[in-house]
């Protein structure tokens, strides 16, 4: 393992924002929250998210061309699920700290 005072090599510092890029879409972290729950098909995570099949689509697309999702196709369906559970410890970790501003910030201004 590297020693924490070694620079990260430009090339990977590269792939870790494009990570960060790829993570970065409200719509992204959506369908990810509702595929933890389980692979699913375009047409029902459209209407779970109450938006378009090309805007889940492309979406989904940018996820699995990253290896976030992998995709099976079932007849004339293709269904997406997880490939990288690790996605959902940077969001714990990110989410959990926001929840915890978020509720400091309403005691705050409740006084």
């Amino acid at each position: 393992m590297a020693d924490a005072l070694d620079p990260l090599p430009d090339p990977l510092v590269e792939l870790i924002a494009h990570r960060f890029r790829v993570l970065g879409e409200p719509m992204r972290i959506r369908l990810l929250e509702r595929l933890r729950g389980g692979p699913a098909g375009v047409g029902e995570l459209t209407a779970a998210l109450g938006t378009s099949q090309q805007n889940v689509s492309k979406h989904l697309g940018v996820l699995y061309q990253a290896g976030i999702l992998t995709r099976e196709k079932h007849g004339t369906i293709v269904r997406y699920s997880l490939a990288d559970e690790t996605v959902f410890q940077l969001c714990d970790v990110v989410c959990g700290r926001i929840r915890e501003q978020h509720s400091d910030l309403t005691a705050l201004l409740r006084g």
